[in-house]
């Protein structure tokens, strides 16, 4: 019985239920369409329900009020959950769990202006990287979390936005195909982890460090665990610093991976045009 307490929401969201309706019967759907293995299917649901437990169970009761369990749901909302999801590619299993109206309506917005634009926001991969980063360290502002963790709106933005962008992230990153048609190159795949996680390390280990309490939010809220601010600040840098460090060096192997791959098979860019100036001047490769 203690267990099933832990399962009611802390604050109920209809929005989140239906999100979450409609990606597990869309990819359920698109199952029976497609084949679909099972490890794609076990990274999927385990994503699903890691996502929905950090979100939307008695946990986020506590992630109000320690700020090192609020550190580690934003890991899971922003690295660990969004990553397995996205490892089982479920973009073409959800569009096939479509009905077949839908999905030629969705064909013919994608060639609009719009769905144009839509598709090169949710692609770019300056922005998607930007936009990774800077909604970690944007809530980490002390002002911003002051007021993100009082005002019910501000906080599940909080949470949605770090949800999104961690979705398209990892979508780019986990991209298994050559560019083009891929948005981002196999080698950008590799370094780019790299890059997005030194701000969050520098920034995990300023907390971790730090003698200074920057979030007294939680002292007015109440802590919920007998635990000194700084040391509940220290862990939750140390949260921030490793374990999410651990995640995208995790996708950067996979992308490393995937760059072996194709170019064993001889599909990078420059592979081929070398290919090609091969066989145009004759040349034996």
């Amino acid at each position: 019985m203690d267990l099933l307490v832990w399962l009611v929401p802390w604050e109920f969201s209809p929005t989140l239920l239906v999100c979450f309706a409609a990606a597990s019967v869309l990819f359920a759907r698109g199952c029976r369409h497609q084949r679909v293995g099972r490890l794609r299917q076990i990274l999927f649901w385990t994503g699903m329900v890691v996502l929905y437990l950090s979100m939307h169970t008695r946990l986020d009761y506590y992630a109000e009020r320690m700020f090192f369990i609020h550190r580690a749901q934003h890991v899971v909302l922003h690295h660990l959950a969004p990553l397995l999801i996205m490892a089982a590619y479920p973009g073409s299993v959800m569009r096939a769990g479509l009905p077949l109206a839908w999905r030629a309506a969705l064909r013919r917005f994608t060639h609009t202006p719009l769905g144009k634009a839509v598709v090169w926001l949710c692609t770019n991969p300056f922005l998607v990287a930007t936009a990774f980063v800077l909604l970690v360290l944007i809530w980490l502002v002390p002002s911003i979390q002051f007021y993100a963790m009082l005002d019910w709106k501000l906080y599940r933005l909080m949470n949605w936005s770090v949800v999104l962008s961690g979705i398209l992230y990892w979508n780019l990153l986990l991209d298994r195909r050559p560019s083009p048609p891929a948005a981002l190159s196999p080698g950008l795949r590799v370094l780019s982890p790299v890059l997005t996680m030194t701000p969050q390390i520098i920034a995990g280990a300023v907390l971790t460090f730090s003698e200074r309490d920057f979030y007294p939010v939680y002292d007015v809220c109440g802590r919920a665990l007998a635990m000194s601010a700084q040391f509940d600040q220290n862990l939750g840098g140390l949260i921030l610093w490793i374990p999410a460090g651990i995640i995208e060096t995790v996708g950067g192997i996979v992308a490393l991976r995937t760059l072996m791959r194709l170019s064993g098979r001889g599909r990078l860019r420059q592979h081929r045009r070398q290919t090609g100036l091969q066989r145009q001047t004759g040349a034996t490769p």
